[in-house]
């Protein structure tokens, strides 16, 4: 599976931004995926993640209530919408693939067999 992220950019604090994790292959309501960030000087951290059928969704404190993350099985594309933007939450998001059919380890960043290649979220107070 090769994973493609697209929609950064660079918002003021309270905007909003659409992030696009698009999969290749045919296999795609298969794996569970999840949103993952990585701020400069800190280590990456578990952002929300969604299971294969969309059915069950996750999230990080931090982010509960703000994001929203969503799949379309049709269109091989996992979605994550970032409303009430703060300064904390700029980093690079990585959208991930993971195969394990056991949910309760989807906050685990080490769970995920496929790595997308990252886009960058500024957000500027």
């Amino acid at each position: 599976v090769q994973l493609q992220a697209s929609g950064g950019g660079s918002v003021q604090a309270g905007g909003s931004l659409r992030l696009s994790c698009a999969a290749s292959g045919r296999t795609f309501s298969s794996y569970a995926m999840g949103w993952f960030r990585q701020a400069p000087g800190k280590e990456r951290e578990f952002v929300t993640a969604i299971t294969r059928n969309g059915g069950n969704t996750y999230y990080a404190d931090s982010v509960k209530g703000r994001f929203t993350i969503s799949r379309d099985n049709a269109k091989n594309t996992v979605y994550l919408q970032m409303n009430s933007l703060k300064p904390e939450d700029t980093a690079v998001y990585y959208c991930a693939a993971a195969r394990a059919q056991d949910n309760s380890w989807l906050r685990v960043g080490t769970s995920y067999d496929y790595w997308g290649q990252g886009t960058q979220v500024t957000v500027s107070s």
